[in-house]
């Protein structure tokens, strides 16, 4: 190993200790009434519905009817839909096309006392409703008024097939197909709407919500449409799957759901945490006592372990998206740390091996890391295996290890459950973090520190006093 100075002991716990106090306490600022996140803490940490609250449901068609991928999207947005509609914005919904499943996942909303989990189930699986309107009248609350609520020109029924279309201009639009009678009726709605000064607006309305207010520029007399309004290839999808979605011929039927109370998560959370801080205080305690500097130097590599992971956890800058945290999720960063002890004592008790047969304290750190090495990383890289194998078969279907081992489980079809996901990417993001404090950053620092004159004494690294 090239030769580590003196100072860079100090760089690396500053930068170590830097992690540490931001990742747990983020850095922010206010100008007035306007708070600013410069770096996200540990209060920014989102958690999962098991220790929010919350409702963890899955939906399916009825029993014996195989529905297409284009419905299994269309009943998606209506989830998505609803959701929003009920000011519940922070969910999070799986759907599994291989068996005909939604998994949606949501909390509680803040201060909910009186929520009844199985009202809120049967309102999110219940057959939408897609009109087409005259205007776009609304009240206060957004709903239709007016002219808009008396006049419904089309129903989810008459309309056969919405999909992203290009025009021979290469606009992106959504071009409808329409039954012979919504023809009828659109055709007669479109003649009167596109001979007025200015032209008239039809809205489209999923249950009470507004997706689309186009307006009618030409009279539309062969039930075959289109809608434009500068959209992207997602954008139009997305609102054809909305209009399809009215035309759903079943109702999602809940195959399975549970709840969780709010304290009962806080309170396992709180005693996880608990317990994880105590165990590594009595950790470090353990580790000065057998070992003594390099004792220290594990504390610190450990602590920068720690904040690492949850600087990954939080997203740590306000431009990254931060990562849901389960209970298992906490389970999964206390034991990356076992990991990472582990990894220590591998390491130093090759040192104090070193030591007795009469190496000198470099030449002894040096062979310590080097033969410890191998062990560690046989070790680490098969709990890598783990935590992979693990998100790629109960992480979201469009992630990139549910993409890489596709051939592997898409034999059984995805079985999405973000508990068990959140503790593959804790374990996952703590091992690699393992490689770098508990491996690099720790052999840097115990190097570094080895060159003083009055830390050169072979008992200070674990070998025996004279």
């Amino acid at each position: 190993m090239k030769k580590v100075g003196k100072p860079v002991f100090f760089v690396v716990f500053v930068l170590i200790l830097l992690l540490t106090l931001t990742a747990f306490l983020g850095v922010s600022t206010t100008f007035g009434d306007i708070p600013t996140t410069w770096i996200k803490g540990a209060q920014d940490i989102r958690w999962g519905i098991d220790v929010r609250g919350g409702v963890d449901a899955t939906f399916s068609p009825p029993d014996g009817y195989d529905a297409t991928d284009e419905e299994m999207a269309a009943a998606e947005q209506i989830i998505k839909v609803r959701m929003v509609s009920q000011n519940i914005t922070d969910y999070e919904i799986y759907t599994d096309y291989d068996k005909d499943r939604i998994i949606v996942r949501f909390p509680w909303k803040e201060d909910e006392t009186d929520f009844n989990p199985e009202d809120a189930i049967a309102e999110l699986g219940a057959t939408a409703r897609l009109t087409f309107r005259e205007g776009y009248e609304t009240d206060a609350s957004g709903l239709p008024s007016g002219v808009t609520a008396d006049t419904i020109i089309l129903e989810g029924k008459d309309v056969e097939e919405a999909a992203p279309a290009m025009t021979n201009t290469n606009e992106i639009v959504v071009s409808l197909k329409l039954t012979s009678e919504g023809a009828e009726k659109f055709a007669e709605a479109t003649t009167r709407l596109s001979s007025q000064s200015p032209k008239g607006i039809i809205s489209i309305w999923m249950d009470d919500v507004m997706i689309s207010y186009p307006r009618v520029n030409d009279a539309i007399l062969n039930g075959e449409a289109s809608i434009s309004g500068g959209f992207d290839a997602a954008g139009a999808k997305e609102l054809a799957d909305k209009i399809n979605a009215g035309a759903l011929p079943f109702a999602l039927q809940t195959t399975n759901f549970s709840t969780i109370s709010p304290t009962l998560g806080v309170g396992a959370r709180d005693a996880m945490v608990l317990a994880g801080f105590i165990a590594f205080i009595a950790i470090c305690v353990l580790m000065i006592i057998l070992y003594r500097l390099p004792g220290i130097v594990a504390c610190i590599a450990l602590m920068g372990q720690a904040a690492g992971t949850i600087a990954a956890i939080t997203g740590y800058l306000p431009s990254i998206s931060s990562f849901t945290l389960t209970l298992p999720g906490i389970a999964g960063i206390i034991l990356s740390i076992g990991v990472g002890v582990d990894a220590n004592v591998i390491t130093y008790e090759r040192i104090r091996e070193e030591l007795r047969l009469g190496r000198g304290i470099d030449a002894a750190i040096d062979a310590g890391y080097k033969r410890a090495f191998t062990a560690i990383f046989d070790g680490n890289i098969t709990v890598v295996f783990v935590a992979v194998i693990l998100m790629g078969a109960f992480g979201p279907p469009a992630s990139i290890f549910a993409m890489m081992l596709k051939p592997v489980f898409g034999i059984f079809g995805s079985s999405t459950t973000g508990a068990i996901y959140s503790f593959g990417y804790t374990l996952l993001v703590g091992i690699i973090l393992n490689f770098l404090m508990g491996v690099t950053a720790s052999r840097l620092m115990l190097k570094s520190l080895s060159k003083f004159k009055p830390l050169r004494k072979a008992w200070l690294y674990g070998g025996e006093k004279k």
